[in-house]
């Protein structure tokens, strides 16, 4: 039976079979080592000759765990019995055991099949799917039902640019910004709470660290709320489930990043500003007048928040209606009742309550100067009745980018798409 290598310490003295990939070889004339890599870490194997494998090469070595206190975990296989499952060809493309953070990222990204193997590179998406379990189980925590809906529409219904268009046999369609009209549809058929954990797809010719034209969204949909506060309170707990998983879960991972991850007890805790007062802050913390939170002004004001609330993290609400979709809820002096929230100098989440009224909701195409003609499905949602409710969503992408400090978007993403990339 298989041992895993995190396993080793605890086997002294006994005889195990380990199984993984050649990630080091080191051959001392009279003794061989072999750093073998699995899931659970690596382990040092000693063989008496040069066993005959490559770089990356799979194998299955069965010996007897013996202490040594310069070996990884502080034990080693001495091994009587190789078993090559998969050799490897010389040729490797990428050097797996080498720094990730000494490689250009065009390099990581060109070999991605093979660079996914490097440890460092591999725990990023291990963080990621802590993030994944910890939004799931949170939500379905409070009541949420998971759905899962089309990525095929066929109208641009959010009122939108920046859509890809799809040959679909005979017709057009396009590939979805988000879930939203289904969501909506969801809640005002009863489901209440909803949740969906999806591709989205924007065709923006932007080519920076912080965009992608293929992102993971993590969507959430509730009815019922009084104002975009509740959203709020709602992010803030899923916020403080994520930190709290990773720390319990990721520590390695943190560690091989230098990362780290805030205190879940003050996600609950994050400074709440009005669009009006970040930009006071940033003008004030700047020494610069703004009038527009740019970039810069989203690193100011989450340092702001660093210093005041022991969080590099900021809630920013009241956005002008111009800046925000046609389905965002009016509030006084051209505002909305819609929020972003910043952490660690970066955009990772928008949303917003939504008009619930029929009557509102036309003459609010009004407004955006948007036909109602093509948008009779998503229309008819609050023609027949539809209870307050708000979402938002979170980029899957950027917070894994922001929790480990990526320099780029595209290193949180498996097989990222941008405008030059759509391989492997």
């Amino acid at each position: 039976m298989r041992t895993l290598v995190s396993e080793l310490t605890a086997r002294q003295g006994s005889e195990v079979t380990v199984s993984g990939w050649v990630h080091r070889i080191r051959d001392l004339g009279g003794v061989s080592f072999v750093v073998l890599r699995d899931r659970s870490g690596s382990a040092q194997l000693v063989f008496d000759t040069k066993p005959a494998v490559t770089l990356e090469s799979v194998i299955s070595a069965t010996g007897t765990v013996t202490a040594n206190e310069r070996a990884p975990g502080g034990v080693e296989v001495r091994v009587r019995d190789l078993e090559v499952l998969s050799p490897a060809e010389v040729d490797l493309p990428f050097p797996v055991n080498q720094d990730p953070a000494k490689m250009p990222l065009e390099a990581i990204l060109d070999s991605r099949m093979i660079s996914l193997r490097t440890p460092a590179i591999l725990s990023i998406f291990r963080v990621q799917s802590t993030i994944l379990r910890c939004f799931a189980d949170c939500l379905r925590a409070e009541g949420f039902s998971e759905i899962k809906t089309s990525k095929l529409i066929g109208t641009g219904t959010e009122g939108g640019t920046g859509l890809f268009e799809v040959a679909y046999f005979e017709d057009k369609v396009y590939l979805t910004q988000s879930p939203q009209i289904y969501k909506q549809a969801l809640v005002a058929a009863g489901f209440e709470r909803v949740f969906e954990i999806g591709p989205a797809y924007r065709a923006e010719k932007h080519d920076t660290p912080r965009h992608i034209n293929e992102f993971t969204s993590l969507d959430i949909e509730l009815a019922f709320i009084e104002s975009e506060q509740d959203l709020m309170d709602l992010e803030g707990g899923i916020l403080s489930a994520i930190f709290g998983g990773i720390r319990e879960s990721n520590a390695r991972d943190l560690e091989a990043w230098k990362a780290s991850v805030p205190d879940p007890a003050l996600c609950p805790k994050i400074p709440r500003v009005s669009h009006d007062e970040a930009r006071e802050i940033i003008s004030r913390e700047t020494g610069k007048k703004v009038y527009e939170i740019a970039p810069e002004g989203e690193r100011t004001l989450c340092e702001w928040a660093g210093k005041t609330a022991g969080i590099e993290a900021a809630f920013v609400y009241g956005y002008p209606r111009k800046s925000r979709p046609f389905y965002t809820y009016p509030a006084d002096n051209n505002r909305s009742k819609s929020f972003d929230l910043l952490f660690r100098g970066l955009e990772i989440t928008s949303g917003s309550v939504r008009i619930n009224r029929y009557d509102m909701l036309l003459e609010n195409l009004k407004t955006f100067d948007l036909p109602p003609e093509g948008m009779a499905d998503y229309l008819s949602i609050f023609k027949y009745g539809c209870p307050p409710h708000g979402g938002f969503a979170i980029g899957l992408e950027r917070l894994t980018q922001k929790i480990l400090g990526l320099g780029s978007v595209k290193e949180a993403t498996l097989f990222p798409r941008d405008r030059r990339r759509t391989r492997p």
